[in-house]
C-alpha cells in the first residue's frame, strides 16, 4: 500500500507538471497570463563512500528528484502564492545503517531510508507554500501570513555583488532556514512582518516548523516554533551591511530523546521542553582596495535558556576575510576564516553548553554534509573564480576540530518529524582532532533556464573518526545535479 501511495503521488505530480508546462507554453505564445507560473525541477545523482562500517555498505549511489510547481499573483497591495512540492528518492541504500550505535547512518542515503519507514523508493506530494501578503504602500512595509519558507539574514536585497554573496553564503541561514540541500526541504506556518525604508529593515516573525527535510511528506506541522526579530542596515556607501538579531526557539516534542552528551538513561528520562534564546549580530564589508576589493565578515551569538532540566548557556563566533582581484569576469577571490562554537565539557553537571543551531541550512557552512556548526572549530581557506561567463568554480580546504573532547560529533539540521530529534551525535571518546576536508565545485548556468552543477569532496578522518570507524576513516562524496527552472510572469495590469 505504501508503494502504491508513492506511485500515486508521482503520477499526480507528473500530471500537474504536464498541465503547468502546457500552460507555460500557451502563455508564452499569447503573452497573456492572469497569474504567474513557476516550475522548478532539481535532479541530483549522489555517490557516497562513507567511513567503513563492515558488514554494512558504505559505498552506494541514489537519485534525488524535487519538483516544485507554484502560482502567484499581485493585485494592488496584495500578493499571494500557492506551491506544490513533489520530492522522491530513487534507490536509497537498504544496508547503509550500521547496527553499531555509534556508527549510525552511513551518509544521507541511510538517513533518507531510515526517515521514510525503511523505504528505498520514498516519494510524496505536499503543500509546500500558501501565503497571503499585504504591502503597506511600500515594498519595505509588508505583512505575510500562511505557509512559507523563511531565511534569516536575507532581509535587505544587495546591489553590491560581493556583499550579496557574503550575505547569502556566509551569514544567512546559520540558524533558521529551509535546509534547501535536502530533497523535501522545510517550510514554516506563521506570520512575518517587515517595516523599513531605503537601506534598512526591521523584521519580526513567529512560526511553527513543518515536517520535511529527509521525510518526503512535508505536510504535517511539528510542535517546534521560533520567534525572530532583526534590524538590518545598509550604510550609505553600499560597502557595509550590519544586522542585530534576537531569536527564540521552543521544542515541545517531549516524547523524543534529546541528542547531547549525557548518558542514555538520563536522556531517556528527560521529558521536558527545550527553550532557548539566541542574541547576536553580524557585520559585512566589501571595501575597494588597490586593483580589487577587500572583504570582511564578523558573526557572533550567545545563547541562554533551558535544555530540558538543564540550564543552557552557549556561544559561537566567526571571523572571515578575503580579497577579490579586479572586477572582470575572471577575477580570483581568495578567502579564509575561523569558526568556533562552544561544546559541553561536563555531561554530569546541570548546564548544557553545546551551541545549538536550531533550524538551519547546515550545508552552506559544511559543504561535505557529515558535520555541522555545533561543538566545532573550523579553520578554512577558499578560492573562487568565474573563468568564463556562466561558469563558477570554487575550492575549499577545512581543518576541523571538536571544541570539546567530552561532547559529541554532531550532524543534522534540526527537527524534521515527530519520530526523531533531528540531530545525531557520535561520541568524541576524549578526542578533538576531527578531519581535514578539501572539496571542489563547478556550477554552469548553461541557459537561462538550465544549470548543471558538480561537486566532489574528500574527508581525511582524524582521531575522532578513527575511534568510531577503525577499518577505514576516510570518505569520498560527490554529485552531479541538473536544475531546470522556468516560469511565466503575471500579465501586467492595463493602464487606465
Amino acid at each position: 500500500m505504501r508503494r502504491l501511495n508513492r506511485v500515486a503521488a508521482l503520477i499526480a505530480a507528473l500530471f500537474a507538471f504536464t498541465t503547468l508546462a502546457q500552460g507555460h507554453m500557451f502563455a508564452q505564445a499569447t503573452g497573456n497570463s492572469p497569474v504567474g507560473i513557476s516550475v522548478y525541477d532539481r535532479t541530483r545523482l549522489d555517490t557516497w563512500q562513507w567511513f567503513a562500517a563492515p558488514p554494512q555498505s558504505e559505498t552506494y549511489a541514489y537519485v534525488e528528484s524535487l519538483l516544485r510547481l507554484s502560482m502567484m499573483q499581485k493585485i494592488k497591495r496584495w500578493d499571494w502564492q500557492l506551491e506544490l512540492a513533489q520530492p522522491s528518492i530513487l534507490h536509497a541504500p537498504t544496508d547503509a545503517v550500521s547496527t553499531v550505535a555509534a556508527q549510525g547512518q552511513l551518509g544521507l542515503g541511510g538517513t533518507y531510508y531510515a526517515s521514510n519507514g525503511n523505504n528505498d523508493y520514498p516519494a510524496a506530494a505536499f503543500f509546500k507554500q500558501g501565503f497571503l501578503r499585504y504591502h503597506f504602500g511600500a515594498p519595505q512595509k509588508s505583512l505575510r501570513l500562511g505557509r512559507f519558507e523563511f531565511f534569516e539574514g536575507l532581509e535587505i536585497e544587495q546591489k553590491n555583488p560581493q556583499l550579496a554573496w557574503l550575505q547569502a553564503n556566509r551569514v544567512s541561514q546559520r540558524l533558521i532556514a529551509n535546509f534547501g540541500f535536502t530533497n523535501a526541504q522545510r517550510s514554516v506556518d506563521g506570520i512575518e512582518g517587515h517595516y523599513g525604508g531605503p537601506g534598512w529593515d526591521l523584521v519580526a516573525a513567529a512560526a511553527r516548523s513543518d515536517q520535511g527535510v529527509f521525510n518526503m511528506n512535508g505536510n504535517p506541522e511539528l510542535n517546534v516554533d521560533f520567534q525572530y526579530l532583526a534590524l538590518t542596515r545598509q550604510e550609505a556607501n553600499q560597502h557595509v551591511l550590519w544586522r542585530a538579531f534576537a531569536m527564540g526557539y521552543h521544542d515541545g516534542r517531549t516524547g523524543l530523546t534529546k541528542t547531547d552528551n549525557r548518558p542514555l538513561t538520563v536522556r531517556s528520562a528527560d521529558h521536558q521542553n527545550i527553550r532557548i534564546g539566541t542574541y547576536g549580530g553580524d557585520l559585512m564589508a566589501a571595501i575597494p582596495a588597490g586593483p580589487g576589493t577587500l572583504d570582511l565578515m564578523f558573526w557572533g551569538a550567545v545563547q541562554n535558556g533551558k535544555w530540558g532540566p538543564q540550564n543552557h548557556s552557549a556561544n559561537a563566533a566567526a571571523v572571515e576575510g578575503g580579497y577579490k582581484f579586479g572586477a572582470q569576469t575572471a577575477a580570483p577571490w581568495l578567502r579564509g576564516g575561523w569558526w568556533r562554537s562552544s561544546g559541553d565539557n561536563n555531561p554530569s553537571d546541570n548546564t548544557h553548553n553545546t551551541f545549538f543551531q536550531m533550524l538551519p541550512t547546515p550545508r552552506l557552512y559544511a559543504r561535505l554534509p557529515f558535520y555541522n556548526l555545533m561543538n566545532s572549530t573550523d579553520d578554512f581557506v577558499q578560492v573562487m573564480d568565474t573563468p568564463i561567463k556562466r561558469v563558477a568554480l570554487r575550492a575549499d580546504l577545512h581543518w576541523l576540530q571538536l571544541t570539546s573532547a567530552q561532547d559529541l560529533w554532531y550532524q543534522g539540521g534540526g527537527a524534521f518529524d515527530n519520530k526523531v530529534f533531528g540531530y545525531v551525535g557520535r561520541p568524541a571518546n576524549g578526542h578533538s582532532s576531527f578531519a581535514s576536508v578539501p572539496d571542489i565545485s563547478a556550477d554552469w548556468q548553461a541557459t537561462r533556464t538550465l544549470a548543471l552543477n558538480f561537486y566532489y569532496a574528500y574527508a581525511q578522518g582524524k582521531s575522532v573518526v578513527a575511534a568510531i570507524y577503525p577499518t577505514d576513516h576516510n570518505m569520498n562524496y560527490g554529485y552531479v545535479e541538473l536544475v531546470y527552472h522556468w516560469g511565466v510572469p503575471q500579465r501586467a495590469a492595463a493602464k487606465p
